[in-house]
């Protein structure tokens, strides 16, 4: 099947930057999109970022309103990776966050994959 690791969380001071990256293995034909959401203390998990394969009326990549302008999604499709830069961090962004993945595998079958879930934490 899929499996997704996960890698690059941490601690990281306020202001700072940190590099997630998730890369997917396995028999995978073709990924539709990536993305990242998060799940902070107490909240529920909510998307913070994805990415598509094709640009359409949604655009190449969406935001939620709390990282844009901080948060940059991108994606290798030569490794089916996909990065999130989160840039001048705030402690809001605080949580665990998951790699999601819509793929369409070997055959012709296809499926939502998701990561183990990494710690980011940001100190002030």
């Amino acid at each position: 099947q899929v499996r997704l690791v996960e890698s690059g969380g941490g601690l990281v001071q306020a202001g700072g930057s940190l590099r997630l990256s998730c890369t997917a293995s396995g028999n995978i034909q073709m990924i539709n999109a990536m993305a990242w959401h998060r799940e902070a203390p107490g909240k529920q998990r909510d998307q913070v970022a994805k990415i598509y394969n094709l640009v359409g009326s949604h655009g190449s990549a969406d935001y939620a309103d709390s990282v844009k302008g901080r948060f940059s999604i991108s994606r290798d499709r030569t490794t089916n990776t996909v990065y999130l830069d989160m840039n001048n961090v705030i402690p809001e962004d605080t949580g665990v966050y998951y790699c999601q993945v819509y793929a369409y595998l070997t055959g012709g079958s296809w499926g939502e994959y998701w990561g183990q879930g990494t710690q980011v934490t940001v100190s002030s």
